[in-house]
């Protein structure tokens, strides 16, 4: 058994060639039988070394109910973000727009003109951590746009404007001053884990470019406070879990708080 994928030259496309899940590549083809069929589209975008994109997979995208109701509901489109950053960085920004935050996998659901009405990552395959299913999602939102196609039209439309706006050229003439500066100290104080070190609770992903913040404002107002949150911070992921004990280096991402 073989999909569409099977004449990609991503190696993360070709991961998915063997599912029973009707994938296509992202491309005009699945865009016109979305349209011919009336069908929303699921967009699914991960890459090969990504662990909850292979658990997503493992337990939906080869599961042969779940293919079924993808295959009977949706046209299913499949992107390797490394082969294609420009559509990855499009979702993505839709998604921390839309939710706060993204990651991966992200699981796109949208009409046949490309524009997102509902963004999340990875859902289990039953309800648990406090998220659903992913066939309850998918059932829902399948029936959401069946019942309402205005209402999710609507949605998918003031999407797409948010996102021009979010990514056209800058043009404010805003004045950068010190109040911001240590407005976003105070925020990263607000935020920063006491007890663990890192900033926000799990999973946890620690940010570079943050902890050089930190360090320029130590440098900036003398303020020893940002520099404890650097060094709190990294003792506990060179101590902690995060440190690759065999190959050295640090995972990008911790699933608890510690």
């Amino acid at each position: 058994m073989s999909n569409r994928l099977i004449h990609e030259t991503s190696p993360y496309l070709l991961q998915h060639a063997h599912h029973p899940v009707d994938w296509y590549p992202w491309g005009e083809d699945a865009f016109t039988a979305a349209r011919e069929t009336g069908k929303p589209i699921f967009l699914s975008i991960g890459y090969s070394t990504c662990h909850w994109c292979h658990v997503l997979a493992h337990e939906s995208f080869e599961d042969e109910e779940t293919a079924r109701l993808l295959n009977e509901r949706y046209i299913s489109i499949k992107v390797d973000r490394e082969e294609r950053p420009d559509i990855d960085h499009l979702y993505m920004t839709a998604a921390q727009v839309m939710n706060g935050q993204g990651g991966w996998p992200l699981s796109v659901f949208m009409t046949a003109d490309q524009q997102p009405f509902y963004i999340g990552t990875y859902f289990p395959k039953t309800p648990q951590f406090n998220r659903p299913s992913f066939r309850q999602v998918t059932l829902q939102l399948s029936e959401q746009f069946r019942r309402s196609p205005e209402k999710i039209a609507q949605v998918g439309q003031n999407m797409s404007q948010t996102l021009r706006d979010v990514l056209q050229p800058a043009t404010s003439t805003r004045t950068w001053n010190e109040s911001i500066i240590h407005d976003t100290f105070d925020q990263a104080m607000r935020q920063f884990d006491r007890q663990h070190g890192g900033f926000g609770e799990a999973p946890k992903f620690p940010s570079p470019a943050l902890l050089r913040f930190l360090l320029d404002y130590y440098q900036f107002a003398e303020d020893e406070t940002a520099l404890h949150m650097v060094m709190r911070s990294l003792i506990a992921m060179r101590d902690g879990g995060m440190t690759d004990q065999v190959g050295y280096g640090l995972f990008r991402y911790t699933v608890d708080a510690k």
